[in-house]
């Protein structure tokens, strides 16, 4: 096998056109260079080419807004495709030149010696509901900034609601009896009223939506699992299902914590050792619900009646396992705050120990 001729194949992938870089093992020249139509079938064209002399390929491209649909084309055609993790490719301080040719060269070079780090490819399934769920928090971002556009016009009229909170019934009660001056200004708080309401009408029936594809048989285990901890309800439990896919995949906590970026970044030289802030590399939409899941251990009551009917069902270990998690965290949040850290450092402190306990329960190592 060490004697067989191998490819390894970098591709830059642009929206019309894809630049390819070929080269082989033991050598620093590349046999191929090609620029290829950004369709299915000139690029089964191009790597049918390779493959004519029995010649093994391996190809990767780099992560992005063109997905997982070329890596699974290529698996199709039997060819290893390795998507690659932009942030972690190698890069010489001092390279200032960027083109198509020069990425898919650089990419080749990656792969040829073993440093790239592959992205998780998630199966078509997984990936139409991550979609799916992304697009929900995309429509609550809709909501939240519609309704504080109807704030910021009642505001700059003198109009404000001082009873209780904005948005409770009585709020909605109150906006529907207001009468503006203006015809026109009266249209425009009714309008500005129905899109809040479509939008929460909205927000409603995918949440629905979510709890069904929650209850799906090769979900319905690790999200109750997930479940058992304080702060993760559905949204969140399926979200990390689908987007990590096998947790077994990170060898340690450490790792999966990395991975969201959820570890202090760090500058040390010789005896000086300096720690920053998180460094908010990996997935971002992940770190941001487990930051959310963090605020929610500002308090820990394992009697509550929502908790105990979610760990209803499950293995008293895991569930043993939640309830010390939830305790633990708890007093971190509790020991920062009275040291003087500030409210978000403390909970994404929390959030990052939280991801420690979830990859735990994910991989049964509860103990």
């Amino acid at each position: 096998m060490d004697n067989s001729k191998v490819l390894y194949v970098g591709m830059d992938v642009d929206k019309e056109k894809i630049a390819m870089a070929a080269l082989e093992r033991n050598s620093n020249e590349f046999v191929s260079e090609q620029l290829v139509r950004n369709i299915p079938t000139a690029v089964a064209k191009y790597f049918h080419k390779l493959m004519a002399a029995e010649t093994e390929v391996i190809a990767c491209y780099e992560a992005g807004c063109f997905g997982f649909r070329l890596a699974r084309q290529l698996s199709d055609l039997g060819i290893g495709c390795a998507v690659a993790a932009p942030g972690m490719l190698p890069k010489k301080p001092s390279d200032r030149v960027k083109t198509d040719r020069r990425d898919a060269r650089t990419l080749a070079r990656a792969l040829r010696n073993g440093d790239v780090h592959e992205v998780y490819v998630p199966t078509k399934q997984d990936e139409a509901v991550r979609d799916y769920l992304r697009m929900y928090e995309d429509v609550k971002g809709n909501l939240k900034r519609a309704k504080q556009r109807v704030l910021h016009f009642l505001l700059r009229r003198g109009t404000r609601y001082t009873e209780s909170g904005n948005w409770t019934a009585g709020h909605w009660r109150w906006l529907r009896t207001l009468q503006m001056e203006q015809p026109v200004a009266q249209e425009t708080l009714e309008e500005y009223l129905a899109h809040v309401s479509e939008l929460e009408e909205t927000c409603q029936r995918i949440a629905a939506r979510i709890e069904q594809i929650a209850l799906e048989e090769r979900h319905a285990e690790p999200v109750a699992q997930l479940k058992a901890f304080k702060g993760i309800a559905t949204l969140i439990a399926l979200s990390l299902v689908v987007e990590i896919g096998d947790f077994r995949r990170f060898a340690t906590a450490q790792q999966f914590m990395a991975f969201l970026g959820l570890v202090p970044s760090e500058n040390s030289s010789g005896s000086r050792r300096r720690q920053g802030s998180i460094t908010k590399a990996g997935n971002s939409h992940l770190r941001k619900l487990l930051v959310e899941a963090g605020w929610q251990y500002r308090s820990y009551h394992p009697g509550s009646k929502r908790l105990a009917k979610r760990r209803q069902g499950l293995p008293p270990q895991l569930v043993a396992y939640a309830h010390r998690a939830g305790r633990r965290l708890n007093k971190k949040y509790l020991r920062l705050l009275f040291s003087g850290r500030p409210s978000q450092v403390a909970a994404t402190a929390v959030a990052r120990e939280l991801s420690g306990f979830i990859w735990g329960a994910m991989t049964g190592k509860t103990t």
